[in-house]
């Protein structure tokens, strides 16, 4: 495995979590897949998914996250998707889009703390 040397670009801290999520193309509202993220931050997610998607594709995501009861439900777009197993499975990275100044400032304390 090849380490990257150069300058980090995230602009925020990225943890670990295996949050079970729901998602689906946002153009077809009778499409829900179900998966989990691989990590987490307060600009996006890396989910598993079983599909490819292009990049700019728009995502809702419903997900479920301990230090909120209810499901929240987010709006995100595809950055990369990224064969793992072929015709299986993908890595797909998403960047949120318009989140909740409360969500956000929430997440970014909960990823701060479990990096401690």
């Amino acid at each position: 495995m090849t380490t990257y040397k150069g300058s980090e670009k995230r602009k925020h801290a990225r943890m670990s979590a295996n949050f079970v999520i729901n998602y689906q193309i946002q153009e077809l509202s009778y499409s829900y897949d179900l998966s989990q993220t691989k990590n987490v931050s307060q600009g996006g997610v890396l989910l598993t998914t079983n599909k490819s998607f292009d990049k700019g594709e728009q995502l809702t995501i419903n997900l479920r996250i301990p230090f909120v009861v209810k499901k929240i439900k987010l709006k995100g777009e595809v950055i990369d998707s990224r064969e793992v197993v072929r015709n299986l499975t993908y890595e797909t990275r998403v960047k949120f889009l318009n989140l909740d100044k409360d969500f956000f400032n929430k997440l970014g304390e909960f990823i701060e703390e479990n990096l401690k």
